[in-house]
């Protein structure tokens, strides 16, 4: 087979589960023998949040301002303007990670720019706003080639939309998040205040409703009863999503809580080099999550050993076996409380870091790369047909 030309395109440089995705997918085919190339929006102008083995570019990323809907057209009007600049012969396949990118290429296509492109759903938000929705339909109804990172989301997109779609999971690299501490153990224990010897609950997304922060911060008050100075961590959070009046619910909550001032620490979105010590620095990782494309974190933390609480939903039951994780209720608080407790059992702990190990070990992104090759193919062959029968028609017109 030879070397395909691929162009992944991402929402932003920062590390939410989509870029995360797209930027281990291009590291993969790069490894493959394939010329994979990375694009964003780069709002910052600090670049990708990590180094890669593959091709990135940075997409000049317009002002946006706070309105969800007004951004997603912007940064798709960034995209078109970076294209109509460099031209799109320079690559075999297109490939979009969400709706942004998908409108950009749908747009694309149409214009008769470039013949096709697939399109990965980590998953579907819902939005209030028609016009997002109607653009989150487009990025999906518009592309040739559809791939999913669970079943569930297949089953949705057949069930909804009466679209097929290819799972090619996500994967872990391990060489990233299966090391041994090092000198980023001390300088994150110092940057968060974390002292030694107290459990600490981690919880990574940032403050929003999916990821159920609200009822995290709840079980973790009930917790603070049983080990009175342990941590509750919550990392990550750079959504380009509002998710502002949730938020402002959470402030209200933890001004309320009784919690001494450091017993919750809220940390925004951290290096990537400090990311392997925050797991390290867990005891616990708390992600019972009300709404997930599949749930990277979850392996992350797993390849590092640290026991895992989660929702007994899709995707997590997917892929994850019985007694891979502590399961828990998501919508019951008092289930989060419990699985709290039955993860911190000495015994169990044990047998879920051995499982998790396992568990992440079964999860390559070699293995998630080379399913995507088969998809990469049908569409260039389907492409390339619909390009030859147009190709026919305008010579039959003239």
């Amino acid at each position: 087979m030879r070397p395909l030309r691929i162009a992944i395109l991402a929402h932003s440089t920062n590390p939410r589960g989509g870029v995360v995705h797209a930027l281990e997918l291009g590291d993969a085919l790069a490894r493959l023998g394939h010329h994979a190339v990375v694009h964003a929006p780069d709002v910052s102008g600090e670049g990708f949040f990590r180094e890669t083995i593959c091709r990135t570019v940075r997409v000049l990323a317009s002002p946006a301002g706070h309105d969800t809907r007004r951004m997603v057209e912007i940064r798709v009007a960034d995209y078109l303007r970076h294209f109509a600049a460099v031209g799109t012969a320079g690559f075999d396949v297109w490939h979009a990670q969400d709706g942004i990118s998908g409108n950009a290429l749908a747009a694309l296509k149409r214009d008769g720019r470039i013949p096709g492109f697939a399109r990965t759903v980590h998953h579907v938000d819902s939005f209030a706003d028609p016009a997002l929705s109607s653009m989150q339909r487009t990025a999906i109804t518009a592309a040739d080639q559809l791939f999913v990172v669970s079943p569930l989301w297949r089953d949705w997109l057949a069930a909804e939309m009466s679209r097929r779609a290819a799972i090619v999971g996500n994967g872990v690299d391990l060489g990233r998040f299966a090391t041994p501490p090092d000198e980023t153990d001390a300088e994150l224990r110092a940057q968060l205040a974390l002292p030694d010897g107290v459990p600490v609950f981690l919880s990574v997304g940032g403050v929003e409703g999916r990821k159920n922060t609200i009822r995290i911060l709840e079980a973790f008050i009930t917790a603070r009863q049983t080990w009175p100075r342990a941590r509750l961590v919550i990392a990550g959070g750079a959504s380009l999503l509002d998710h502002g009046s949730y938020q402002a619910a959470f402030a209200r909550a933890l001004a309320g809580s009784g919690l001494p001032e450091g017993a919750v620490i809220v940390t925004g979105p951290l290096p990537q080099r400090l990311m392997p010590a925050l797991y390290r620095a867990a005891t616990t990782l708390l992600f019972p999550s009300v709404k997930e494309g599949f749930g990277l974190v979850v392996l992350e933390a797993m390849a590092n050993g640290v026991p895992v609480l989660t929702s007994r939903i899709q995707p997590f039951t997917d892929y994850l076996g019985a007694d891979d994780v502590v399961w828990c209720d998501p919508h019951d608080t008092s289930s989060i409380i419990a699985g709290i407790a039955a993860g911190m059992q000495p015994e169990r702990r044990a047998l879920l870091s051995e499982r998790g190990r396992a568990c992440a070990a079964a999860h390559g992104w070699t293995e998630v790369a080379a399913r995507h090759i088969a998809g990469y193919e049908s569409l260039l062959e389907t492409t390339l047909s619909a390009g030859a029968r147009a190709t026919m028609k305008r010579h039959a017109d003239a």
